[in-house]
């Protein structure tokens, strides 16, 4: 096979649809969850369902929008979109129109912020921020860890956001799992001190991840979409590891995996770095290696971190994407920062007009276009 048959072929495959469940996604290209912040008190309006529809009509098959649940200590932000409320609820069904119509599907990543939220912050400035033990990204105590009683709230209120979100008609769920926030606090041992049945081990971490997955499923039924996003790394620290092993990742996949995961959408600052030493896979080939669950890649897809502006279409990057997608090691492509730059990254891939493709800049991070 020749090298041209070989990208055509490759290209094919990133276009081909991938049904999980009743859902079918149209393609492999997903738009990466980001918070984006143009919300005013909560409510997605008129411009957040065009920004997300013209992403869906230029080709991409499922959308990830952000979402935070009802507690106050969730969110920093007041224009970050809330999945409760009438108002919020109403927006949402106009984004889920609007990319239905163009033919996408769409989920939201049920978020809240734990303890990298900080204090004082809008809407609720005076409700202290909340985490496993009370610690910071740094490991200070700067407020007393969630109790059982605390915990069962925040569970609740994920299991309410997703019966919100299918409600809505989106056509399933993600949970915000890692980079630092709440999930993933209960996960890292350095913000995660407890010794009850949420802390302990790497094993026992997992249990507030579980049991909120566990209510989502109770709560949408058996054949509704979950899915978790997992990270190694935080946002406060770039070499932070939650496990250090294949068979440790095992583990921890397996927990997640008889709580009712249908897909993990692993999160690596480079998609084609490998994970563990003596093997190319990366953490998503592992994830994928590992569980058979469909698996969806993502860390700096379509962008040249090798450029002087970091702002090129990635020739190189988008053929080892390709490459390893046919080699199955993942089952969706996320893409961010090059869908901010250019809302018709995906159809100028598949039609071959790679530099055609606007640059990312900061200023397209800014608009909401």
């Amino acid at each position: 096979m020749t090298n041209q048959q070989q990208h055509t072929h490759s290209l094919e495959t990133l276009f081909e649809p991938y049904t999980i469940h009743q859902l079918t996604i149209p393609n492999r290209i997903v738009m990466s969850p980001m918070a984006r912040a143009f919300a005013p008190e909560g409510v997605p309006g008129e411009d957040t369902a065009l920004y997300f529809r013209r992403r869906a009509e230029n080709g991409v098959g499922l959308v990830i929008a952000v979402g935070m649940i009802d507690h106050p200590a969730a969110s920093s932000e007041p224009r970050l979109p809330n999945m409760f409320g009438e108002a919020a609820l109403n927006g949402w069904r106009e984004v889920v129109r609007q990319v239905h119509e163009a033919g996408g599907t769409i989920f939201p990543q049920l978020g809240h912020m734990g303890m990298i939220r900080p204090g004082g912050s809008q809407p609720y400035p005076d409700t202290l921020s909340i985490g496993p033990s009370g610690l910071d990204m740094e490991g200070n105590l700067v407020s007393e860890p969630m109790t059982e009683e605390e915990i069962a709230k925040v569970i609740q209120a994920y299991a309410d956001a997703a019966v919100n979100a299918q409600q809505a008609g989106f056509d399933g769920v993600e949970l915000s799992g890692g980079h630092g926030l709440l999930i993933d606090q209960f996960f890292w041992e350095k913000t995660n001190q407890r010794n009850d049945r949420y802390g302990g081990d790497f094993l026992k971490r997992t249990r507030f991840a579980a049991e909120i997955i566990q209510a989502v499923r109770t709560a949408v039924g058996p054949d509704y979409p979950i899915s978790i996003r997992l990270s190694q790394w935080k946002m406060t620290d770039y070499t932070a590891k939650l496990v250090d092993t294949p068979e440790q990742l095992e583990q921890f996949l397996n927990v997640l995996v008889n709580a009712g995961v249908d897909i993990f959408h692993i999160s690596t600052r480079r998609f084609w770095e490998p994970e563990f030493a003596g093997s190319e896979l990366s953490l998503a080939g592992w994830v994928k290696k590992l569980t058979g669950k469909t698996t969806i890649t993502v860390g700096s897809v379509g962008i040249n971190d090798d450029s002087a502006e970091g702002e090129e279409a990635d020739q190189q990057g988008l053929d080892e994407l390709l490459k390893r997608l046919d080699n199955q090691e993942f089952d969706l492509v996320a893409v961010g920062r090059a869908l901010l730059g250019d809302p018709a990254w995906a159809k100028k891939i598949r039609e071959g007009r790679m530099e055609d493709i606007q640059a990312f800049t900061p200023e397209a991070a800014a608009n909401l276009y």
